[in-house]
Parts: structure tokens; sequence; C-alpha cells
């Protein structure tokens, strides 16, 4: 577990871990295949290995709760369980205890980067313990040109001094002897035993290119790391929104016919299919909002990981976040939540460890949807306060990192965490084999999870309309908008924002959207009840996301504390921007 985290937060991680190996070791018993645990740094090559080895992509460990996600690959032989790549000192924490709770594993594959292999060695040695142990030294492809008695020599000392068969090999393009060989060490594994690791050799790296140093120096300088991962994800969000606007009325005109049919249907399946928030009147949005997010930001961070850029920017960005308790590499996963909250979620399975409940907390609390911020700016461009945009703006972001300040666990904050091995790789061309991989891969997860939780989303949301429990919820909220300082109109604001984020603008717009319909004098006040309406609460398909990806306890935890600090920061907008206001 991470030193330092109170143990209800992460105890599940391991468990839930533990509980992933043994469904799939249940799984393997059945047609008896021994289990093998994959382990290693992210980008050493793990899954393009496995994926080489099996001739089958990753199938993830269905456990909803666990924060610590396996990928699963078979063949005839083993069951390949693919264990999270370390990044930061409290993973290597956290999955230390969760490889302790699969002690029954047959043996663990430790894949090392070659020209790195011993530094890398030296970060993942106590986790080990007394397991069997083989070794794949990936990147043969990057070493300086020796020949081949001269890697076998190596190759030996390796062996002679760790006491474990050991293998070197192209991971992105294995030939079939080299798998063979993979699979040959696998069967050979034992206990490490290290004579001395000083005196291990080093595998030579190939020559760098000076314009290829200078290139790495520049893009890990933490404000243009700050602008390459946020300029790419901002217009893959903006242009993904933008084609999903040109073609929104044409899907919504060809629905039309059937939406009128449904509409004429006997309540409750007129509300559940149609209606506003029903089935076929939330598809546009499904098809043409969700699924070309998904697909545009894992092929973003697919192309970020192959290519190296993505540690070298995260090994940038991490001091600057640190001390919000968030990693280098999470805030993509935020960023990416402006296009839509859903697949942002699924993404953080391959956010470091012990933060991704941190990244889905800030997904949850900051990323303004393209739901909900198309409405924010409808608002206010409907009161004629056009300048407000880039307030909300800096105000969500300021409050966002409040926000994971006062809720992240202190260890990912601290100094120690820092992200392990500063000395980097070269940056290289993409690999589109996995790129293409992890495509299928997000698609696969898009037809078996997010769809199902969109139908049904779209008929609970369906059913409260239909049953009056959003008007009776409006009552019940309306006396309290005065402590907001907004008028108790404000109110279906709220709510409709509870559901899906553009509520805001439908509880405070007219028909047309073109002027308010809830008395807001000030610019405060217009502030206020866009800030309240879009951040109270995460919408419902989010909130459903999130339990599935996490557990239930996770997301309704997150959703309490959510609604107490949003509400105690618009309190503050409302009482000291009227003040400011008012003293102007």
């Amino acid at each position: 577990m991470c030193s330092g985290i109170p143990t209800g937060t992460f105890r599940g991680q391991v468990v839930n871990l533990a509980s992933a190996a043994e469904e799939t070791r249940t799984a393997s018993e059945t047609v008896k295949r021994p289990l093998v645990v994959v382990l290693g740094l992210e980008n050493v090559g793990k899954s393009s290995l496995l994926s080489a080895l099996t001739g089958r992509f990753a199938e993830s460990s269905a456990l909803a709760g666990t924060t610590l996600r396996c990928e699963r690959y078979q063949d005839d032989s083993w069951d390949w369980v693919d264990t999270p790549g370390i990044v930061t000192g409290s993973d290597a924490a956290t999955v230390r205890d969760a490889l302790n709770a699969l002690g029954s594993a047959e043996s663990i594959l430790l894949v090392l980067r070659a020209y790195r292999a011993r530094k890398e060695l030296v970060s993942l040695l106590p986790m080990l313990g007394s397991r069997k142990v083989a070794i794949a030294l990936t990147f043969r492809d990057r070493l300086a040109s020796i020949d081949s008695a001269s890697q076998q020599r190596l190759l030996t000392t390796w062996k002679e001094k760790l006491g474990v068969p050991v293998e070197l090999i192209n991971s992105r393009s294995p030939d079939a002897a080299e798998l063979a060989n993979v699979r040959t060490t696998v069967m050979q594994a034992k206990p490490l035993t290290p004579s001395n690791l000083d005196n291990l050799p080093a595998f030579p790296h190939g020559q760098r290119r000076s314009w290829g140093l200078a290139l790495e120096r520049i893009v890990g300088f933490a404000p243009l790391s700050l602008f390459l991962l946020f300029g790419p994800a901002w217009v893959a969000v903006t242009q993904a929104n933008a084609l999903a606007d040109r073609f929104y009325d044409s899907v919504g005109a060809l629905l039309d016919p059937l939406l009128g049919w449904l509409n004429a249907l006997p309540a409750p399946l007129a509300a559940t299919l149609g209606g506003d928030y029903g089935v076929v009147a939330m598809f546009p949005f499904l098809l043409l909002y969700a699924l070309p997010t998904i697909l545009i930001f894992t092929g973003l961070i697919s192309v970020y990981k192959s290519t190296g850029l993505i540690d070298r920017l995260s090994y940038g960005l991490h001091p600057w976040l640190k001390p919000f308790g968030l990693g280098g590499r999470d805030l993509v996963r935020v960023v990416m939540g402006f296009g839509c909250n859903v697949p942002a979620v699924v993404a953080t399975r391959s956010c470091n460890s012990c933060s991704r409940g941190a990244c889905v907390s800030a997904i949850s609390f900051g990323s303004a949807c393209s739901y909900q911020l198309p409405a924010t700016l409808a608002v206010f461009a409907a009161v004629g306060f056009v300048w407000l945009s880039p307030v909300y703006l800096a105000v969500l972001a300021l409050t966002t990192l409040l926000y994971l300040r006062l809720t992240t666990p202190r260890v990912l904050r601290q100094a120690q965490n820092k992200m392990l091995l500063p000395a980097l790789g070269n940056l290289r061309v993409p690999d589109w084999k996995a790129v293409l991989r992890e495509s299928v891969q997000s698609l696969r997860d898009f037809a078996m999870m997010a769809l199902p939780i969109f139908v049904g989303i779209c008929i609970f949301a369906g059913l409260l309309h239909w049953s009056g429990a959003l008007a009776w919820l409006t009552r019940l909220l309306s006396p309290l908008m005065a402590v907001f300082n907004l008028p108790s109109e404000a109110a279906l604001a709220v709510v409709l924002g509870s559901v899906r984020k553009d509520g805001l603008a439908i509880g405070l717009l007219n028909g047309d959207w073109g002027a308010l319909k809830v008395s807001l004098d000030t610019p405060v006040q217009v502030l206020t009840a866009v800030y309240l309406a879009g951040v109270l609460l995460p919408c419902l398909v989010t909130v459903l996301t999130v339990a599935k990806e996490m557990r239930p306890a996770f997301a309704l935890k997150m959703v309490g504390r959510q609604a107490c600090i949003a509400a105690v920061f618009s309190l503050c907008i409302a009482w000291l921007g009227a003040f400011l206001f008012f003293i102007n």
C-alpha cells in the first residue's frame, strides 16, 4: 500500500487486483494454464510483447471498483496478467503489496528496457521477493551496433550474476525466434539471487543525434510541456465538438419522425425512449460527441506513449502538479473530460495507480464537458456578459486545484513521490500497431461498458421526468437558492444540470436561448448560477461510469464531497463577489 495513505483508501486497490488475478487463476485452472505476472515500468514494451506472444488483444479484468487495472492475455500455454506500468514511487508501493497478494502466481516476467536495464532492475528489485523470475530485455533495436557474440556475452554475464534466465528482444516487432526464447525463459524462471548489481554490465545505447538531444530537453521544459499537453488535446476536443455540432441537426432531423412516433406511445415508454432524456433523444449525443472523443483521445494518448513523448512531458509537469495530488500524465485525462467525462474516466485506467482517484475527482469537478461548456457560454451571451467566459474558466481551474489540494491523500503530495527514472529514452516514431491495438480496445470498452450505461441513464432520467421527481427536487431546492444570493427559480437549473450538463441552460434560458427566464441582475449572480449548476454534482452518466470503473462506494463519497466543497466555493463566489461588486 502507498506509505502514509489511509488504509481504507487504497487497500481496496490491492484486494481488487488480487481478486482480478484470482478470477484469472480460476479461469486458468479450468484449462490448466499457469499464471504469469508481467511487471515493469511504463513504456517498457510489455503490451507489445504480450500481444506478439499470444497473438491477441488484451482483455481487461472485469472487476468493478478496481483502480489497479489488470490486462489479461491468454494463449494455449499460459495466462499472462499485465500489471499497471509503474511511474512513481507510490505506484511501486501499491503494486508491491498487490504482488504480495498474488503469491500463488507461477512466475514473474520482468520486462526492462535493455539500455536502462540495470537502473530499472534496482527500482523493481524490492518488489520481487523470493518469487521465480524471468527477465526480458526490450528495445534491442536501440542498442549500439555490436555483434551477436558480444550481445550473448553480456546476456551470459547477466544470467550468471542474477541467477535467472534473461532474453534480449526487439519488443516492437519480435521475430519468431525471440518469442520462442521468451517462452523458454519463462519456463526456466528461478528466484533472483543478485550477487552485485553494481557489476552488471550495461548494454550500450545507440548514439543519439545532437538535434534529438536538444529536442528532448526542450519538450521537457515545464511550460512547454503544459502547452504540448493542452494544445493538441484542446484542438482535439474543439474539433470533435465542432464536427458534432455540424452534424447534430442533421442527425436530429433524421430521428424526428421516430421521436414523434415514440412520444405518442403510452407513458412511461414515451419518456424513457423519447421525450427530452430518453434513449433515442440522447442518441445523437452518444454517436456524435462521446464516440469520436473516445477514439481521438485514445489515439492521442497512444501516440504520446509510443513516441516516448508522454514520459518527458509527464516528468516535466510532475513537480507542478504533485502539490495537488496529480501526476504529470493525469492532466491529459482531465483535458479529455472537456469533450466528455465518460471516456475521460475510462481513460484513467492507465493513470498512475495511486493518483487515479484524484484524476477522476478532477474530471468530475473541473472538466466542463461538451454539453456544459457551450451551455455556460450560451448563458453568458444571452445576458450580455460574454466577458465572463474567461473569468468562469479561471475560477473553475482555481477551484479545481483547491478541491484537489483539500481532498487528495498526503502521500501523493509528498516530495518523495517522484517519478521514477528521470533519464528517459529517445523520442521515436509512433508504433502504429500499438495505436491501433489501443483504439480497438477502446471501441470494445465503449460497446461493453459505456453504451449500456448511456442506455440505462437515459431510461432513468426519463422516468425521473415522467414521475415528477425532477419537479419535486426543484421545489425542494428552491428555498435554498437564497443562501447563494439567487432567486428560487434558479433551482431548476441546478436540478437539470445534475442530470445532464446542458440542463443549466435549459433551466436558465427561455425557449429560443436568446434571453434569461430567471431574474439574475448582476454578473456575480450569473457566474454563481452557472458555477453552482455546473459543478455542484456530476451528471448521472458520469456518476454511473465512476461507480462502474472504480466502485460504488468511491462514487458516492466523491459525489458527497464534491457537493459540499462546490457549495462552499459557490457561497464564496456569491457573497465575496457581491461585496466586491458593491464597493465598486
